[in-house]
């Protein structure tokens, strides 16, 4: 019996882990595209394409079908921006081209909670009769009309040159749009298309004085947070997770110690060995060393599973060493266990000497991108290759990558 308890037991502890960090069957097999809404200061706002999900899979949205306009970046195509997912509003495809080998697109950016512009009407001036008002004549203004005697006949030359015109109208008007007009083409979510939008096919924006070529050689002022296209979805929540300064603090310093032993461990492990000059001596004990100095220490808490339990991403900048010009950039993703402990998932270190062996990890913000709603985490990756982007799932015990980019 108390075998078959302690079975049970376990067999209901591993049920629970897994429903709260295993992962559902995906709502939507695609397609699902995710990119990054750059917005400028003065409303105009581009797209950046990260990745595409088809059937299940992910692909890199910047190539995926692209003959010659990739499908991320199609005319017409919508995207909602989310800001920890929380929506922030529209972004319709008005021109897709390229900054050097990067793809990006110009597009309208309509805000949340507000009311697209209504174009083609004109204001009159209502008409009010009143029921008892005296009868009136109208006199002056209007003109006698033409009589039939008078109207010059239309002469009969000109009525095939009329109807010649017609069918040039018509060959206008059922000419496509640019694009790829692919009958078993996947669809994305789709506005309704604007006559007075430009289009060419592909535009280069290195022509342009302010060129958004990738969103971390921008200014402050810029903002960049992901977005969604999906014709079927599922509704977005937010993923942030609300806590008290109090615990906010004893998460950063746990964080801060758990930062300071990898430090330890890893430096430890690299520092070559010594043999003593002297005969050894006995050492005195001791206290325990401080915490490791850190700089620009940052820390996001998420819940991105809808079940309360933290999810925290930690980065810092180390002082620099005695010889060394810059410190060293600390990423850390880490969650808590039911006893309040945080335990590390992701960890790494680099410094601009070192992008070959670890490349920068930028966290840039939580976001749905396999549409099951639940929240994965969205980098930026820059080695000494360039840059990509990489989608990582969070699991009981580590970062699962969903899409890692190629610079």
């Amino acid at each position: 019996m108390l075998g078959v308890t302690l079975l049970a037991g376990a067999w209901m502890w591993a049920q629970g882990v897994t429903a709260q960090y295993g992962r559902k069957s995906n709502t939507t097999k695609g397609p699902r595209a995710l990119g990054l809404i750059q917005l400028f200061p003065n409303g105009k706002a581009h797209l950046i394409p990260v990745a595409i999900m088809v059937d299940g899979k992910f692909y890199d949205a910047a190539s995926y079908k692209g003959t010659p306009v990739p499908m991320a970046l199609d005319f017409g195509v919508v995207y909602e921006g989310f800001r920890t997912g929380v929506s922030q509003g529209l972004f319709t495809v008005t021109q897709p081209g390229q900054a050097g080998r990067n793809w990006l697109a110009e597009g309208t950016w309509l805000p949340a909670g507000a009311k697209p512009p209504q174009k083609g009407m004109k204001y009159e001036t209502p008409k009010i009769e009143e029921p008892d008002a005296p009868p009136r004549l109208h006199r002056g203004d209007a003109r006698p009309a033409t009589p039939p005697a008078a109207e010059k006949p239309t002469p009969p030359a000109e009525k095939p040159a009329a109807s010649a015109s017609k069918p040039v109208e018509s060959a206008k008007a059922a000419e496509p749009e640019p694009g790829i007009d692919d009958p078993n083409r996947p669809i994305l979510r789709r506005g309704k298309p604007d006559p007075a939008a430009r289009h060419e096919l592909i535009k280069n924006f290195d022509k342009e004085e302010k060129g958004a070529k990738s969103p971390m050689d921008l200014g402050s002022s810029v903002q960049v947070f992901p977005a969604i296209s999906d014709a079927g979805g599922p509704d977005a929540r937010p993923y942030t997770l609300d806590v008290k300064p109090n615990e906010e603090a004893d998460y950063r310093a746990k964080m801060v110690a758990l930062v300071t032993s990898e430090l330890r461990a890893k430096g430890s492990a690299a520092a070559p060995e010594q043999k003593p000059e002297r005969p050894a001596r006995k050492v005195k004990t001791t206290p325990a060393k401080p915490a490791v100095a850190l700089d620009d220490v940052h820390l996001r808490v998420f819940d991105l599973s809808s079940t309360n339990e933290p999810v925290l991403v930690l980065s810092a900048k180390t002082h620099p060493a005695a010889n060394a010009v810059e410190g060293e950039e600390i990423t850390l993703v880490a969650r808590t266990n039911l006893e309040g402990e945080v335990q590390k998932l992701f960890f790494s270190k680099t410094d601009s000497q070192h992008l070959y062996v670890a490349p920068r990890m930028q966290l840039i913000d939580a976001v749905d991108a396999d549409g099951d709603g639940r929240g994965e985490l969205l980098f930026r990756t820059i080695s000494d290759a360039g840059g990509s982007y990489a989608i990582y799932r969070v699991t009981a015990n580590r970062l699962y990558p969903l899409y890692e980019g190629t610079p």
